[in-house]
């Protein structure tokens, strides 16, 4: 029975399908789960039930004696304050810049279109959800000023969207697994420290960061995954293909 079950056409085709798709599969259902992750931490903090948990974790960071103080020295504050900058606006919107220029360069063109596309959609829907949120800042004193609103965290979910995306293009153009590793990791650990550093500066509460990262990276998968299939369809170039296209024109 389980021969004749491998021998049918219709699961043959499943089957062909499943292996040939595992990857946009895989990347559809974790950007579903991070969706849900997100609208659950939304749930949550529209009914006050973070409160606790965000002022707990937000407290780690202050001076017990004077909750407007921000604990460690000097020199700290201002390596924190040169971390956060890479989620501003303006640094990511020009390693943004500098990463299509390349892009364009190796002729990846539609690469380069994707990832402005990716940086752009995820900067209009922070924005949408900052003013449909409307959430107050932490009452606490800051160590820079804050001109928007406070869910979701608008630098953890935009280094979220252009880290990732950036990463997920290098890991495909990268020659070996661990330049691929390499690529991925980095991404994920910017993205990190740039949310930590909203979080120990008072900006934001632990809520925002996490809503910010949940979605920021669920935006990313769903652009690296129509990518992925684009490239499947032939919409969209091979990176492996572009470049030895690219050396060999070079060489003759």
């Amino acid at each position: 029975m389980f021969d004749r079950l491998l021998a049918n056409k219709h699961y043959r085709r499943v089957q062909s399908f499943v292996s040939g798709e595992i990857w946009l599969l895989g990347a559809i259902a974790g950007a579903s789960g991070l969706l849900l992750a997100f609208l659950s931490i939304a749930d949550e903090v529209l009914e006050g039930e973070t409160e606790a948990f965000d002022k707990a974790i937000l407290m780690l960071f202050r001076d017990p004696a004077n909750v407007d103080r921000v604990i460690g020295p000097e020199w700290v504050h201002e390596m924190i304050r040169d971390i956060t900058a890479l989620g501003s606006f303006s640094l990511l919107g020009l390693i943004v810049i500098g990463v299509c220029a390349y892009l364009v360069m190796v002729r990846l063109k539609s690469a380069a279109l994707l990832l402005v596309i990716s940086v752009i959609g995820g900067t209009l829907l922070s924005t949408f959800l900052k003013m449909g949120y409307n959430r107050p800042r932490p009452d606490l004193t800051a160590m820079s000023q804050q001109f928007t609103a406070s869910f979701p965290s608008g630098h953890a979910m935009l280094s979220a969207v252009t880290f990732l995306t950036i990463g997920a293009v290098l890991a495909r153009l990268a020659p070996t697994r661990n330049l691929k590793i390499f690529s991925i990791g980095s991404a994920v650990f910017l993205t990190l420290i740039v949310g930590f550093s909203r979080l120990y500066m008072g900006v934001h509460f632990p809520s925002d960061i996490l809503a910010g990262w949940c979605l920021g990276a669920a935006w990313a998968m769903l652009c690296s995954a129509i990518a992925f299939k684009l490239q499947k369809t032939g919409a969209v170039e091979e990176p492996a293909e572009q470049t030895t296209q690219g050396e060999s024109v070079e060489a003759k």
